[in-house]
């Protein structure tokens, strides 16, 4: 034989590793697709470098480590379970990825992802383990010594960063008797994930369709819960909804006038309304996943003028008007003017709100309210009288989570409080207020959110 020929057993080693190159190549891909989906790109940054270290350690394999393959351990099936996990369309507000969690000054805890799920905190450990080597009782590595460590952990965690649940990923499932364990000791109620995740990219005049190249298909997840269920219950929505109540959904639809525009009709439409909800919902408790919370900043964009054709007039306007009546927002509010056409607002975050019910704190429901009186014109006066028709106003009750945040420049108390009133409800906020969602997430609380560009009242 050649000395310079490699042989079969080698040359299939070196086959596998060359495969595992390219599922990390495909890993980088998809993460850059992620990224451009989610409003925080941070935990790309440790995936990245992650997967880098994978790919660097497989193009440094010599020949004599490629041929014993089989002694190996390596993180590629590991990164693809994340990836797969974040790709989730229910995975939302993640906050941290790969990191240990600190408890105490003597123990931390490492968690797969950070992130709100369904509007709850969430930690979501991931396991790409042969189901035939997840044991349960075993003294170092049994599965149970894993999950009273973490639900232990969890409650021991300060406020904000406890979660509501923890999930548990297995990407290529577990046994029967560990599956029926899970459930009778630690009250695991089984979810359903996609096996696989594709995400269409335009590519010139074709389309590709480009996914993981790992399939799933075996995969199972569980979620356990942690500590006492603490949040709002019937009752207590019960009385938020009679504050404002409107009568019927059909009274509402007859409150919309089509001259204060169509797509804002749409957009209205496309909400489920408080009136024919009161009464659907006396006997059980709130589903929280069907409520969106209304920051200042998406009310004004939502009633602007400039998402609802008011931008002609506004652009024919002389120069001088403009500046007197706008000053230094000028060159801010004649962007948007441009703009509207390109990305109708409106259009953009309809599917965020559809078939949801609106809720807004007092605070922003007075702000609102007070800065519609100084600077709306007539058109989106009404249309600020209309929308508060098909919200709930719910008093300022911030988590404990958010308000133990430190208060700073970012972090303001007004802010704290209406964020933190939507992370009670478990409801996500539509804001453009970016800034105070990443300092948020930058000290590694999730925050359930959904963003939308900012849009300026056109005014007198």
């Amino acid at each position: 034989m050649d000395a310079g020929k490699p042989t079969p057993a080698t040359a299939a080693s070196a086959g596998t590793v060359e495969t595992d190159k390219r599922r990390c190549v495909a890993l980088l891909e998809i993460l850059q697709l992620l990224s451009e989906r989610t409003l925080c790109s941070s935990f790309e940054v440790t995936l990245s470098r992650l997967i880098h270290s994978e790919l660097r350690f497989l193009s440094s394999l010599s020949d004599a480590e490629i041929s014993s393959r089989s002694t190996l351990t390596l993180n590629v099936g590991h990164l693809e379970a994340v990836v797969h996990v974040l790709w989730q369309p229910f995975v939302t507000a993640v906050s941290r990825v790969c990191r240990p969690i600190r408890i105490s000054e003597s123990e931390s805890i490492y968690v797969d992802i950070v992130c709100s799920v369904e509007g709850d905190p969430v930690w979501v450990t991931v396991s790409d383990r042969n189901p035939r080597n997840i044991t349960w009782e075993d003294e170092n590595t049994g599965l149970k010594g894993r999950i009273s460590k973490l639900v232990r952990l969890a409650n021991q965690s300060s406020v904000m960063v406890k979660p509501s649940w923890i999930l548990m990923f297995f990407s290529y499932g577990i046994g029967a008797d560990v599956h029926q364990k899970l459930k009778s000791e630690f009250g695991a109620i089984e979810l359903t994930t996609d096996p696989f995740v594709c995400e269409e990219i335009e590519m010139g005049d074709q389309w590709t369709n480009l996914v993981l190249c790992r399939f799933f298909l075996d995969a199972c997840d569980f979620k356990i819960k942690v500590g006492p269920n603490t949040f709002p219950v019937m009752e207590t929505i019960t009385r938020a909804c009679s504050m404002n109540y409107t009568g019927t959904c059909r009274k509402c639809v007859e409150q919309m006038h089509l001259d204060l525009g169509l797509v804002f009709c749409s957009f209205l439409s496309a909400m489920k309304c408080w009136c024919c909800s009161f009464h659907d919902i006396s006997e059980q408790e709130v589903e929280f996943s069907s409520l969106v919370n209304f920051d200042t900043t998406a009310l004004i964009a939502i009633v602007s003028g400039i998402s609802n054709g008011g931008t002609a007039k506004l652009l024919s306007t002389p120069q001088a008007e403009l500046r007197a009546r706008f000053k230094g927002n000028l060159e801010f509010v004649i962007a948007q003017a441009n703009s509207k056409d390109e990305k109708p607002i409106l259009i953009e975050v309809s599917c965020s709100v559809s078939g949801k019910q609106g809720i807004v704190c007092e605070s922003v429901f007075a702000e609102f309210r007070e800065l519609i009186s100084m600077c709306g014109r007539p058109y989106e006066k009404q249309r600020a009288e209309c929308i508060l028709k098909f919200i709930k106003v719910v008093p300022d009750c911030p988590s404990i989570r958010i308000m133990s945040l430190r208060t700073t420049r970012k972090m303001d108390m007004k802010n704290k409080v209406l964020f933190g009133t939507g992370d009670h409800w478990h409801a996500p906020t539509l804001t453009a207020n970016m800034a105070f969602v990443r300092a948020v997430r930058q000290t590694g609380v999730s925050l359930s959110v959904t963003d939308h560009r900012p849009r300026a009242l056109i005014g007198k």
